[in-house]
């Protein structure tokens, strides 16, 4: 079931409390359509001032980023307005090489993560889990469906220790779903 709340009320709320304990916020996400919709959502609540432009965005996966600018290159053919689609990657920085990737996860400073894949089942983003999932100042924020037997429905479901590239690893982030937008019934 679709929740009734507003998932751009519930996304500006999570990174503001999670921002304010000084944590990041890390999105597990699928690399072509949902990185972009969660962009799109974030640029939103940046452009009516509900999330700081002083906190960065990063996008770390290759193939989203390459399906990023093929949303961008034929935004007449999408259902959002082409001006929103143009301003996509505004202030968004770019992860491009493992060693990027690998320089981001030990980060300490309060940000915003997109990174692939989205059922936290391989890809860059267990880089990110093994180094935020522990800390309880962040944000594991899965936005839709985690199918089941997933690391991503693992965590949804309450998991407190979860096997990281062979190490088992302490969940003491704070783990959220953005139920509203998953493009499941």
């Amino acid at each position: 079931d679709h929740p009734d709340d507003d998932p751009l009320d519930r996304l500006a709320d999570i990174v503001k409390h999670t921002v304010q304990r000084g944590g990041s916020v890390l999105m597990p996400a699928f690399a072509v359509g949902r990185a972009q919709a969660l962009l799109l959502l974030l640029q939103r609540l940046r452009r009516t001032g509900r999330l700081d432009p002083r906190i960065p965005i990063f996008l770390d996966s290759p193939m989203a980023i390459e399906a990023t600018a093929l949303y961008r290159r034929h935004a007449k053919l999408l259902a959002a307005p082409a001006s929103e689609m143009r301003n996509l990657c505004d202030g968004v920085r770019m992860v491009t090489t493992l060693q990027q990737s690998q320089r981001l996860a030990g980060s300490r400073y309060p940000s915003i993560i997109i990174s692939a894949s989205g059922m936290a089942t391989g890809g860059r983003v267990l880089g990110h889990l093994k180094a935020m999932a522990p800390d309880p100042r962040h944000t594991l924020l899965f936005a839709g469906f985690q199918v089941g037997g997933s690391r991503g429905a693992r965590l949804m479901a309450g998991e407190r220790e979860v096997k990281i590239f062979g190490e088992m690893l302490p969940v003491r982030a704070d783990v959220q779903q953005l139920a509203g937008i998953s493009g499941h019934a």
